[in-house]
């Protein structure tokens, strides 16, 4: 009977550590999950902004159909959830990249790219 109770107490060690382990990784993919989300919420944020300046007349402040001139507020360059950049501006696109300050694999951060045009806004998850 001692063998036979050490035994199940040893797999309900087993148990409990497997169950915690995956506890913890499940957690994790939230994490990166939300974090990923925050980014990409973001990223549209600065899209509408874009987009914004895009239609608004020169003589107001705009673009008058042209993305040239317009650059990141700058308190939406760096955030809580990450940094966010302006890879390329066209007169016709932009393109704005966020960093999210989650670490997903190694060195690899949470990456999203939002191209803005005069028609539509996408978003491309890079990592």
């Amino acid at each position: 009977m001692g063998q036979q109770q050490l035994l199940l107490i040893v797999l309900g060690i087993i148990i409990i550590a497997i169950a915690i382990v995956v506890g913890i990784s499940l957690f994790r993919m939230w994490s990166i999950d939300s974090k990923r989300d925050l980014i990409i919420n973001e990223n549209n944020s600065l899209a509408d902004l874009a987009f914004k300046y895009y239609r608004l007349p020169q003589a107001m402040g705009g673009g008058g159909n042209s993305f040239i001139g317009w650059a990141l507020p700058s308190q939406m360059q760096s955030t809580a959830t990450g940094t966010h950049h302006l890879a390329e501006v066209y007169e016709d696109s932009v393109i704005i990249v966020g960093t999210g300050n989650e670490i997903v694999t190694g060195a690899d951060s949470i990456k999203v790219q939002t191209t803005v045009t005069a028609l539509s806004i996408n978003t491309v998850v890079i990592n």
